[in-house]
């Protein structure tokens, strides 16, 4: 009984063996095949994308742009926000990794770098262990600064729930947090569901909107320094006893698609996402956001490079205050013209000496069209100016009052509310008068001093005619007196 039982497992397990090779042996062709139809497929989809139009190629006048291979892409000017490259920019589609900017970004304005992350069980196994991690494990700490370094280095997605617990308690309050934050920004496509950007069908963005992150993320000195970093390499602590030395998966930062210019970035990847990288670049003054969705590895990064080249190489910044002829100080001008109430004097108004312009390197500022507006929120603001450049808004500067004039006159919203009919009355030729309040005020005291001299002067010979008049009027009254005596005395003789 039991030798035959023996045999009939042995049977079975050669049956077994020879089954598993033979699958062996046609499933490498199998797989082979698969592998050619995923490629055909991918391929069939990159070209689909590759075909997608470029939005800012249909400007008139507008440098085109390069024609690439992700879903969604934009160019945008950190300091103006001036849209310079725009494809499929509103589409809604799965940031993966990329997500972990708002993360970083909510992180650094919540917290202090040296705030203590106690990382919780949820935080640690609500993420896959097969996914990007620190490898921490619940009950260690870390700082706040070296969380980020492990989310934005190492994409670790338990450090991210961890820091997402840290500032709100839960990862669905900071959720909530990440959603209401990319509203204040402007995004207009976005909804967040998680920290780290782990595929969920209720969690998405766009490239515009990434940008808007981006674009506020690259202002924080330190975020840009750590997104801009190579590797992370944290010792071990009483409250977390392990090495982390890890590489970054950039291949910009880690010098294997080179670019000299960048200053940092986050990659993302999932099945749907495909590879997502959010980046920025500098280069003679000119900081350039760029994202790109949905797109192949390694060209997420050709095109970025490929992107920001194209950015530029091909537009430019133009200082307002230095080109401006409609609304700029000096001549005959918005603030000083041949209608000045008094004369010509120094202005009490300026534009902002430091706002600019992105132009292409065709162009220039008369090229331009603008816009003045009085209702401006900041009370040093007297009003604002926003320039477009056919139909693309690429710039915006402000009306100040001049800082030595402003120290001597303060004036409240109202008052300038109700001095707009001097301030911003139009002369014949179009242009805007304003008042010399120095001088105004100068001519008001002279002619008070006037005023009080000519009453004085007034009073003084009121005065003398009373005297003069009294003293005749005395000499008088003595002539008479002095006849009535005389008149009196000689009554008797008879003439």
């Amino acid at each position: 009984m039991n030798r035959k039982a023996n045999h009939q497992l042995n049977r079975m397990r050669w049956i077994l063996a020879v089954t598993l090779a033979f699958l062996s042996i046609i499933a490498l062709p199998m797989q082979a095949f698969a592998d050619s139809l995923n490629e055909g497929t991918r391929e069939e989809q990159r070209q689909a994308r590759y075909e997608l139009p470029v939005e800012s190629n249909e400007i008139t006048d507008w440098p085109e742009g390069p024609e690439i291979a992700a879903q969604a892409a934009i160019v945008m000017e950190a300091g103006t926000g001036t849209i310079l490259y725009a494809k499929n920019i509103h589409e809604s589609l799965y940031p993966a990794s990329t997500t972990k900017i708002l993360t970083c970004m909510l992180a650094a304005e919540n917290c202090a770098m040296d705030e203590i992350v106690t990382f919780s069980e949820e935080a640690v196994f609500s993420v896959p262990s097969d996914g990007s991690n620190a490898g921490i494990d619940p009950g260690q700490q870390l700082s706040i600064e070296d969380c980020l370094k492990c989310i934005l280095i190492i994409s670790a997605n338990e450090v991210a729930n961890g820091v997402a617990e840290h500032i709100c308690g839960s990862e669905s309050l900071f959720v909530q947090k990440m959603n209401d934050r990319a509203k204040e920004l402007g995004c207009v496509d976005s909804h967040f569901a998680n920290t780290n950007g782990l595929h969920d069908e209720n969690h998405y963005t766009s490239a515009y909107d990434l940008a808007l992150i981006a674009r506020e993320f690259f202002k924080n000195e330190l975020l840009a320094k750590i997104a801009g970093m190579r590797q992370v390499h944290l010792l071990p602590s009483p409250k977390q006893p392990d090495e982390i030395w890890e590489n970054t998966t950039n291949k910009i930062i880690k010098n294997e698609i080179p670019y000299e210019y960048y200053v940092g970035g986050k990659t993302g990847y999932t099945d749907q996402a495909h590879s997502t990288l959010v980046s920025c670049a500098e280069k003679d003054g000119m900081k350039l956001i760029c994202v790109v969705l949905k797109e192949d590895t390694p060209e997420q990064y050709q095109d970025t490079i490929s992107l920001f080249e194209y950015g530029f190489n091909n537009f430019q910044k133009v200082n307002i205050a230095d080109n401006e002829t409609k609304y700029s100080i000096g001549g005959a001008s918005f603030f000083e013209t041949k209608n000045d109430v008094l004369g010509s004097s120094k202005p009490i108004m300026e534009l902002n000496h430091q706002d600019y312009v992105v132009l292409p390197t065709t162009a220039q500022l008369s090229d331009t069209t603008s816009t003045l507006s009085y209702e401006v929120e900041d009370p040093d603001k007297l009003a604002e100016i926003v320039y477009d450049f056919h139909g693309v808004r690429v710039g915006e500067t402000s009306v100040d009052f001049v800082k030595d004039t402003k120290l001597t006159y303060e004036f409240d919203s109202q008052l300038v509310s109700n001095l707009n009919t001097y301030t911003t009355g139009r002369s014949e030729d179009g242009r805007t008068i304003f008042i010399n309040v120095k001088k105004v005020i100068l001519w008001i005291l002279v002619a008070v001093g006037v005023v009080l001299l000519l009453m004085t002067i007034h009073s003084v010979l009121d005065n003398y005619h009373f005297f003069s008049f009294e003293k005749k009027r005395r000499r008088s009254r003595k002539r008479r007196r002095r006849s009535r005596r005389y008149h009196g005395r000689n009554s008797d003789v008879d003439f």
